[in-house]
């Protein structure tokens, strides 16, 4: 039987624009996420035309302070180690490197900050996984220029990544190029920075973006090779199996075609570094006509990434026929499976489902798998004693970790996993701080109130087990301290 193998990266994953707070200090620009409210009503804000990016007194904004990471990161890293972590996924913001994000010159104090974060990881014997664009676009990219819509942002995105490569080479090995690639397709004001105009081809300008992000993701794999042929560049995909609801043929094919573009588009142009076949019958059918440069092809070609990383929190069932059955919770739609459960959200719970989604990409693509984001948002309750008992967590990722060996054991090559939300933050689906995935609980709630202060959940004792165990613990479920 197959093992873990002994380097795996075990670890947890958040976002700058989550956790970090202070997002107004030190030269620190204004970004997307700073102007997104908070509450389970800012998707329909942010995706609404009439939504103009300018911070409103009706709105709250639960990210301007986070769980203010920026003044707390070493007391956090602390808790990372004595978790274990093999590596911490975080994301660098934008505007804290360039305000505006068309400057020429970077922002010292930014990028010192991210030093000392760096060292700290390091000194505690953790790897920085790094995402470049994490759904933090600056803010004046996507009001003067339209985000993504501009190719102008392709300079801008090659000039930000190669001040990261130049100044952090040797302190971080592994990067990611933009956080969930393929979730344009269903949040283009998250990914592209784009507010979507009543008289335009929603689809048109979010396929133009997308173009424009992966010509700007292989101009920076190009840096990355130039600068420091040791770093490995990755991308990653929003990850989600799509299940026909019936046998019925015309189901089948429907599933198949949700997923190819769910799943399949942006992984192919990474890996395979061409546009798959099956996008131009899409594109006709949707009077989609990409505008191309000359070199762009060559270059999707010529720099494809290195490894394949992966958000999965839930599966997708489709039919071609709805008939007011949807998925209500699940942000990319579908119908509701009768097999599964859900979350406090909403959101389909499907272990299962991550087995089946790593064998289907590592049948298609052949390089090696990096699970970076999986995890619970759910409702957690601090007992009189300040006990956190979130029994409903680890019964989540054990399902799903059991799920990941089983897929090595298929023969999956997985380089490592990281849960998102290792410390509570604010929900990027709702800016809610009651939305929490850490193991380590943070005094912060929706109201503002709180104290910021630190306490480790029983899910934080039985990760540290699963990590000095490399998944051996798995079989246990009970939680030791």
């Amino acid at each position: 039987m197959k093992q873990i193998k002994s380097d795996f990266l075990w670890g947890g994953a958040t976002a700058a624009n989550q956790l970090e707070g202070a997002y107004a200090t030190d030269g620190k620009g204004l970004s997307i996420a700073d102007v997104m409210p908070g509450g389970k009503h800012r998707m329909n804000v942010i995706h609404d035309p009439q939504f103009d990016f300018e911070l409103k007194e009706e709105y709250t904004y639960p990210n301007h302070d986070g769980i203010d990471f920026y003044h707390h990161y070493k007391e956090d890293i602390a808790l990372f180690a004595e978790m274990g972590f093999k590596t911490y996924r975080m994301s660098i913001a934008w505007s804290r490197i360039f305000p505006n994000g068309d400057e020429t010159e970077p922002n010292e104090a930014g990028l010192q900050f991210y030093d000392n974060v760096f060292d700290e990881l390091l000194k505690n014997g953790i790897e920085p996984l790094v995402t470049i664009s994490h759904y933090e676009l600056p803010l004046h990219l996507a009001k003067e220029y339209g985000g993504w819509r501009d190719r102008r942002l392709v300079t801008f995105f090659e000039r930000y990544s190669r001040v990261l490569f130049e100044r952090y080479q040797g302190k971080v090995k592994y990067w990611l190029t933009f956080n969930e690639i393929n979730g344009a397709q269903f949040m283009p004001m998250l990914s592209l920075g784009m507010a979507m105009r009543e008289d335009e081809n929603m689809l048109q300008s979010t396929y133009q973006g997308l173009h424009h992000q992966f010509v700007a993701s292989s101009l920076a794999t190009k840096a990355a090779r130039e600068i420091d042929p040791s770093m490995q560049i990755g991308c990653m995909l929003i990850a989600a199996p799509v299940y026909a609801y019936s046998s019925n043929p015309v189901d089948v094919q429907f599933a198949l075609e949700a997923e190819r573009m769910m799943n399949y588009f942006c992984g192919d142009v990474h890996v395979r570094g061409a546009y798959p076949a099956f996008a131009d019958r899409f594109f006709a059918e949707n009077g989609i006509e990409l505008v191309f440069e000359d070199g762009d092809l060559d270059l999707l070609r010529d720099y494809t990434v290195d490894f394949f990383s992966l958000s999965y929190y839930m599966s997708r069932t489709e039919k071609a026929e709805k008939d007011g059955d949807e998925a209500g919770g699940n942000i990319m739609s579908g119908v509701k499976n009768p097999y599964l459960k859900a979350s406090d959200w909403g959101w389909e719970i499907d272990p299962d489902g991550l087995r089946i989604i790593l064998n289907k990409l590592y049948d298609r693509y052949q390089i090696p798998l990096f699970i970076v984001e999986n995890g619970l948002g759910a409702y957690d309750e601090v007992e009189p004693d300040g006990a956190i008992h979130d029994s409903y967590r680890i019964a989540y990722l054990e399902g799903h970790l059991k799920a990941m060996m089983e897929a090595i054991q298929d023969g999956v090559e997985m380089m490592g996993y990281t849960s998102w939300g290792c410390i509570d933050l604010v929900s990027a689906s709702t800016g809610e701080y009651s939305k929490r995935y850490g193991f380590i609980y943070v005094d912060k709630h929706d109201d503002g109130s709180g104290t910021l202060a630190r306490s480790r959940k029983d899910s934080f004792y039985w990760y540290k087990e699963v990590i000095a165990t490399n998944g051996a613990a798995l079989k246990q479920t009970s939680v030791s301290k």
